[in-house]
């Protein structure tokens, strides 16, 4: 080649390197573009992945989401029922109930039965003589119900001083010339409070069972009136279960009036007491539950309202049950680590051993037993932390891996976590709480939505007021009646510790 193609050649040659250079460099851009969408998509099929896997065994959801489409089922372990020695229904040691024979049987109640027909023979057996009672079966029975109209006179006498006395009108009978009776209202009542059953169906079921037939807007109006008769009540609850030393609470999102609307059912209880609240989800609802003016340890699910200085100070028990939830979503994230199941193992074996003690009717748990539970649980937080890292970052815009914030309330919290562990009198959980929640969860499944605010509010308080009627031993439909006839039943005072 000439001096000249050789020249034209090389400039050739520059320029495709220039462009071949161009286009790798665009390449890697466009490369590095793709490998941070990768990288984005990672991290939302992950967390797509963690959302489906959630369930009642590795977070707080409910049982009964464990069967929607997609999810996960939780791992069977040794303490599921069925998996370990607890079998289903009644638990040795636990109170039965048997039908034992009875001596005491009225006459009235005794019914005598004779053969009937015609003997072989040709003779009626009606004729027959009586040899006596070869055979003896009691049943318990209820009669069957029927509404009965009855009509209350009210005399008027004069004494023969001249004063002139009218009867006065007995404790539940209206004003007006007709109205329904106060047992009558009392079953209406129990069966839209305690039973969420809608108020049609509660004016059908009532009619089926008694032939009454009550309106189903004065039905309505019962739930209103009630409230209202045992507002005194409440307020004595609220007041008693803010002296108490150890409260549960726990809260419950709940869909109520409009479609876009959605409120908080606040719970808090002990073992004798029940008070709900409806509110926003928000801090100013908190701020007016009882929570803002309880003076003992609460017992709460870790939400982060009730660690608020706005609500003052106070100790705290995080609920075991919920940790010990979070922990087994740590097994599964990291299967081949040993710290999530030492630290469970340790929490249920100070659980087992604070049980053990009120058992036996001891003070505390015996220190060496207690001594060697919680230094397996430091040493297993101490290996989590070491194994799960700190991401650097602010954490607003950081996402902390699986565990990592769990074993921080572990590490900084550990007061809060093991306080059931130095004072029997707290329990380790707010299963109490979750218990009396449950109905309004229950009601919820059959409404899907509640209209009224105000009439859920009305519902609730009067739960509340059942509910620490039944913790009493008092009868619930009892304690319905004595509020509509104006003598609601009231909480005793507190025993002394």
């Amino acid at each position: 080649m000439s001096r000249e193609e050789l020249i034209a050649l090389a400039r050739a040659l520059a320029e495709r390197t220039v462009i071949l250079e161009k286009e790798n460099a665009e390449l890697r851009e466009h490369v590095a573009v793709l490998e941070q969408e990768n990288a984005a998509l990672r991290e939302r099929v992950a967390r797509l992945e963690r959302l489906i896997s959630r369930n009642s065994g590795n977070s707080g959801m409910p049982p009964s989401a464990d069967d929607l489409p997609g999810k996960k089922q939780p791992k069977a372990s040794s303490a599921a029922r069925g998996a370990g020695k607890r079998r289903p229904g009644k638990q040795p040691g636990a109170a039965g109930v048997s039908l034992a024979w009875s001596d005491e049987v009225a006459e009235r109640d005794m019914v005598e039965h004779f053969p009937e027909g015609a003997c072989g023979c040709g003779a009626d057996l009606a004729g027959a003589a009586d040899l006596g009672v070869t055979g003896r079966h009691q049943q318990i029975e209820i009669p069957l119900v029927t509404a009965r109209r009855l009509q209350h006179n009210l005399h008027t006498v004069a004494c023969r001083c001249g004063a002139v006395h009218t009867a006065a009108r007995p404790d539940g009978v209206s004003s007006a010339p007709v109205s329904l009776g106060v047992n009558l209202q009392a079953w209406c009542v129990y069966l839209l409070v305690v039973h969420a059953i809608p108020v049609h169906r509660c004016v059908e079921l009532v009619a089926s069972l008694t032939g009454a037939q009550p309106s189903v807007g004065f039905v309505h109006g019962l739930i209103a009136r009630a409230a209202g008769l045992v507002a005194s009540a409440n307020a004595r609850i609220r007041a008693l279960l803010t002296l108490a030393y150890v409260v549960c609470c726990d809260e419950t999102p709940i869909r109520v009036g409009p479609k876009k609307a959605k409120k908080y059912l606040l719970v808090a209880c002990t073992k004798v007491f029940t008070s709900y609240m409806l509110g926003d989800r928000d801090m100013a609802t908190f701020k007016r539950f009882v929570v803002a003016g309880l003076t003992g340890v609460v017992v709460h699910d870790r939400y982060q309202n009730y660690d608020s200085a706005e609500l003052g100070e106070h100790d705290h028990q995080l609920c075991v049950a919920h940790l010990l939830r979070d922990l087994q979503d740590c097994a599964e994230t990291y299967p081949g680590a040993a710290w999530p199941a030492q630290i469970q193992i340790a929490l249920r074996g100070l659980i087992h051993a604070a049980n053990l003690a009120r058992e036996q009717g001891r003070d505390a748990i015996a220190e060496g037993t207690r001594r060697m539970w919680i230094s397996s649980f430091r040493h297993g937080v101490r290996v989590g932390l070491s194994e799960v890292r700190r991401l650097p970052g602010p954490a607003k815009t950081v996402t902390q891996p699986v565990g990592r914030v769990l074993l921080e309330v572990l590490r900084d919290r550990e007061d809060d976590v093991l306080r059931f562990a130095r004072d029997l009198r707290i329990p380790p959980t707010n299963n109490q709480a979750e218990r009396d929640v449950r109905p309004a969860k229950t009601q919820q499944k059959i409404s899907g939505r509640l209209r009224s605010e105000r009439t859920t509010a009305h519902r609730y308080a009067i739960r509340g007021y059942l509910s620490t009627a039944a913790k009493h031993g008092a009868d619930v439909m009892t304690a319905i009646r004595d509020a509509l006839v104006g003598r609601a039943w009231m909480p005793p005072d507190p025993t002394p510790a």
